[in-house]
């Protein structure tokens, strides 16, 4: 499915390896305000075509041919920072619901919601919101909780020293709470150009999203 031409409705696109699923969803998000405009059946199609249809919200299947959903929000998040990505699963595993959430899904919606659920659930993640049931919300939190609790320190991770110049100005607005678009037009560079360095602070940090380098700035800078 090619991308749709601009109209003013949410952009979403479709990451599932079954067709059936794909034509419910499709059907469920077919509202005045959401359009979907792009498909795809596995983690190594979607990878590509997401770069290029740059939706605005993602729904990511955990379960994929060879690429899992999970591994592909984690390559995903930092490429394209402003798209929400929001898993539509069968799975309710505590592990795979707190490692999307910590490479950067800001959802994880079962498939046996409603249609309107579904389309509810795809405004409120656009929105900034965390787009899961109460259930999952209680779990995560959990999970995170004890994640964290047996964290390992990292006496070798990298610090600011690590980056160039341009990446620590970049990093400096976006720990500000600055959007890609802000830094671009604030260091009067493209968007995409942004997008590049976003992606090369996070790998050189080693973290996961631009929350845990936002927090590595504050915690070094």
């Amino acid at each position: 499915m090619t991308e749709a031409r601009p109209t003013g409705k949410l952009r979403v696109m479709l990451v599932d390896d079954h067709a059936l699923i794909r034509a419910a969803v499709r059907q469920a998000i077919s509202g005045p305000d959401l359009e979907l405009v792009g498909e795809a059946a596995s983690a190594e199609e979607a990878l590509e075509l997401a770069l290029q249809v740059r939706p605005d919200v993602i729904l990511l299947d955990v379960d994929l041919p060879g690429m899992s959903g999970v591994q592909l929000v984690r390559e995903l998040a930092p490429r394209l920072p402003e798209t929400r990505i929001v898993m539509l699963t069968v799975s309710t595993s505590e592990r795979d619901l707190v490692e999307a959430v910590r490479y950067g899904a800001v959802g994880y919606l079962t498939k046996d919601l409603s249609p309107e659920a579904l389309s509810a659930g795809v405004r409120s993640a656009y929105q900034g919101d965390l787009a899961m049931s109460p259930r999952l919300a209680a779990r995560l939190v959990r999970g995170l909780v004890a994640a964290g609790k047996h964290a390992p320190v990292d006496p070798d991770a990298p610090g600011l020293t690590s980056l160039s110049e341009r990446e620590k100005e970049v990093l400096r607005r976006l720990a500000d709470g600055l959007t890609d678009r802000e830094i671009a037009s604030a260091l009067g560079i493209s968007l995409r150009t942004v997008e590049s360095h976003v992606s090369s602070v996070l790998h050189k940090l080693g973290v996961r999203n631009r929350a845990q380098a936002a927090g590595r700035y504050r915690d070094l800078g």
